[in-house]
């Protein structure tokens, strides 16, 4: 055990000191969090290391992901990641959702579901309401509700009962109904609706099994990415590392009474 702490101490070093230029071919969040890096069922060939503070983040291989994984693994965490590129995971497709959901192994204190998109198979938001199609609409509710919404029912074996623990997942502020002034984007706005309605509901529900647990919506901001590049030109866009710090802080200063709200990168109350 002495010689496990050793090395897993050492990879943390390695990268605090500018080294982890050595796993640079790895795939991106794995790069990040070296052998630390938990792709599925084990973490590389690290045990579980009692007290050591645990986060999944699926959608790990996104930008946002990426930054995530490199913030809470520079604190410290044990990273553990499922995306499209390392277990397949595809909301377009169900059965892909309960197989890479199969290949972590709980308790984590946090878990951030970091996956969404604004343009779909080269679609992109609609500037008006006659724009929209029914194609478009029902692709953006597959990934941006129905694909979350399917993972938060399968997260309650993979969080702790006995003590405090966090659910994040990335929305946005145009999905709330009382704080859309300009219009357009509708299916983008409506699926990111429904996903905070998913969301709150997941809460009710998970708060009667794990009392401890916050479950809530997060806005990350305009984050720098090539998703929001095309739109994001007039807003003040933050590069991922800069927006993962800010919500990790959100996130972690999240308590049980919270649960079940929608907050932005600031840590605001987002109206719904």
């Amino acid at each position: 055990m002495l010689s496990q702490i050793f090395h897993m101490l050492r990879y943390t070093c390695d990268f605090a000191n500018g080294k982890g230029k050595k796993y640079a071919k790895l795939p991106s969040a794995q790069a990040i969090c070296g052998k630390m890096w938990r792709g599925g069922g084990h973490v590389g060939n690290m045990p579980y290391l009692r007290g050591m503070k645990r986060i999944l983040i699926i959608g790990s291989s996104g930008a946002i992901g990426t930054a995530l994984a490199g913030t809470y693994h520079s604190k410290g965490w044990q990273c553990a990641g499922l995306s499209r590129k390392a277990q397949g995971l595809d909301f377009t497709q169900e059965q892909t959702i309960a197989a890479a959901m199969a290949t972590v192994t709980g308790p984590f204190d946090t878990i951030v579901v970091a996956t969404g998109a604004l343009t779909l198979d080269g679609v992109g938001p609609e500037k008006t309401i006659k724009a929209a199609t029914a194609q478009t609409m029902t692709a953006q509710m597959q990934v941006n509700a129905i694909g979350p919404a399917l993972i938060l029912g399968r997260i309650g074996a993979l969080l702790p009962r006995d003590r405090p623990a966090r659910v994040a997942v990335l929305s946005a502020r145009v999905g709330s109904i009382g704080d859309n002034r300009l219009g357009g984007w509708v299916s983008y706005r409506a699926a990111k609706a429904a996903l905070n309605q998913i969301l709150r509901t997941s809460a009710i529900e998970l708060a009667r099994s794990h009392p401890q647990l916050s479950c809530f919506a997060l806005h990350p901001g305009t984050v720098d990415t090539p998703l929001t590049r095309p739109f994001s030109a007039k807003y003040d866009a933050r590069p991922p590392a800069e927006a993962a710090a800010r919500l990790h802080d959100v996130i972690e200063a999240r308590g049980p009474h919270e649960t079940g709200q929608f907050f932005d990168q600031n840590g605001g109350i987002v109206p719904w």
